[in-house]
């Protein structure tokens, strides 16, 4: 029997909340702004983006089961008797108003997540961590934006006890307002790199950037940040300058609030002994890399913020798994014998390139096998792209990467500093990169994937995963019997929505 789903917006508080007036009376289970993932008892906000306008599909959501739609007007097509929350205001302001209240009415003790690199992936950590001890909820995958941020909080149950949000910018004066949405009780800035410099001067102006959500913080709230980083002084004067007295700060320097000790890395895993305010704490991190250990000791900071549990934070921490498109692993057994591919397809940075390849350095391959670097173009760099692609030679030479397969204007520039033994191919496109190492893979080897999300290098992981054998045995097993024919109708009938 399935667990009854919490109610979170009836149409009397939604209407309050947004000054709109309710049609009939419902309840909404869920949020959502896309038509085509509207679940059963979601409220379906109709908003109008660059290039759609949700009114257009608001008769396909409620088909779908939606309980309800917010709009500004009333669509055609949509039965007289539907359930509408008709506001004044444009939707998107009206989901900052739900956004709004869902904040105000819980006690929950909320974190805000933000930095060049390690955004999701910290996030993911701390709800890893805190739903073993209270009620926790916290941002879907990436949704860190002007749009991502109220349609999250307004997701937020009422009884919720922590929750944690993603933060996420790339041009000053972004990250302000969503901190004053959020109202964050701590803040964590992973770190400061060079990300996003299309739209910047300088690092330190994304450092200034970062640090607007100290913005909507009280006093009394906690500040958490990276001690090792070069801006570290800059952030800790824009804190103080924001009214904040508590920062913390973490890494291997003498001063951190959480210091590393030691750390043993290894291919899978890390064994970490860290000093959390005064607590000495060893655990087992599992998930690999230098990288991985330093937010973690962002983590275990915030939880302390937070007033929970450190120590059983720590303990839960050796069972986190990777987010998907970030680190995940998958034995691939191919036709010419099998190998390990890593999708960090999600995004890509110099800074997050260069961990990620200290990670594949700790691999050892199988009997024959090779590691190969797969990496996509890194976006939003400016005028210096070229360079700081080309500046991944030596970091690559250094995890004693075998050869390098590379797409994109600006990966081109890498591939040519490359020595000619480590260039495997270069190609325009994600697209013709993908059968070139479908053909070119063998068993042993060890495959890391990555690039900006623009690069689209999950196209890459999807013509690799296809090699599986064990998938497409599993796959005809699944089919026998079946009428491929009738299988194509459905997709057809239901594989396309507004």
């Amino acid at each position: 029997m399935s667990e009854a789903k919490t109610v979170l917006w009836t149409a009397e508080d939604a209407a309050a909340a947004t000054s709109g007036q309710a049609t009939r009376s419902w309840a909404a289970t869920g949020v959502s702004i896309d038509s085509r993932k509207v679940a059963p008892g979601d409220l379906f906000v109709a908003i109008k983006g660059p290039n759609f306008d949700g009114h257009d599909f608001v008769a396909k959501a409620l088909e779908a089961g939606a309980a309800a739609a917010l709009v500004s007007t009333v669509p055609p097509g949509v039965p007289g008797d539907a359930s509408l929350l008709a506001v004044e205001q444009d939707t998107l302001a009206a989901l900052g108003d739900l956004g709004h209240v869902a904040r105000l009415r819980t006690q929950a003790k909320v974190v805000g997540v933000t930095g060049s690199v390690g955004k999701t992936s910290t996030k993911e950590a701390l709800r890893h961590v805190l739903s073993e001890q209270g009620r926790t909820f916290a941002t879907e995958g990436s949704l860190n934006n002007h749009w991502g941020v109220p349609l999250s909080l307004a997701r937020m149950p009422e009884d919720s006890e922590f929750g944690v949000f993603e933060l996420g910018m790339n041009h000053a004066g972004e990250l302000g307002p969503l901190s004053r949405q959020v109202m964050p009780d701590v803040a964590i800035i992973t770190t400061v790199e060079a990300a996003h410099l299309e739209f910047f001067d300088s690092v330190e102006a994304i450092a200034d950037a970062k640090a607007e959500i100290f913005e909507g913080m009280n006093p009394n709230g906690v500040a958490v940040l990276n001690r090792d980083n070069p801006h570290f002084a800059r952030l800790l004067a824009a804190a103080r300058t924001q009214g904040l007295s508590l920062i913390w700060s973490f890494g291997s320097h003498a001063d951190a609030d959480a210091r590393l000790v030691e750390c043993s890395l290894h291919a899978t895993c890390s064994a970490v002994t860290a000093i959390v305010r005064g607590e000495r704490i060893q655990y087992c991190l599992a998930l690999p890399g230098r990288h991985w250990v330093m937010n973690s000791l962002a983590v275990l900071l915030a939880v302390k913020a937070l007033g929970a549990d450190v120590a059983a934070a720590a303990r839960a921490l050796s069972t986190i798994a990777p987010v998907k498109g970030r680190g995940t692993r998958k034995r691939v057994q191919a036709a010419r014998g099998a190998f390990t591919l890593i999708d960090e397809s999600y995004n890509a940075s110099p800074a997050a390139m260069t961990a990620t390849f200290a990670v594949l350095g700790k691999i050892d391959p199988g009997a024959g096998g090779r590691r190969l670097a797969v990496l996509g173009d890194m976006r939003e760099l400016g005028d210096r792209a070229d360079a700081l692609h080309a500046a991944l030679a030596e970091p690559l030479r250094a995890a004693r990467v075998d050869a390098v397969y590379a797409c994109g204007p600006h990966m081109r520039a890498l591939f040519d500093r490359l020595p000619a033994a480590m260039r495997g191919a270069w190609t325009e496109t994600s697209a013709e990169l993908a059968p070139l190492l479908a053909g070119a893979v063998r068993g042993g080897d060890v495959m890391l994937i990555k690039g900006s999300l623009g690069s689209r290098m999950a196209t890459v992981v999807d013509a690799l995963s296809a090699l599986d054998i064990k998938d497409s045995k599993q796959t005809e097993k699944n089919n026998n019997g079946s009428s491929p024919a009738a299988d194509t109708d459905q997709t057809a009938a239901h594989g396309h929505k507004g």
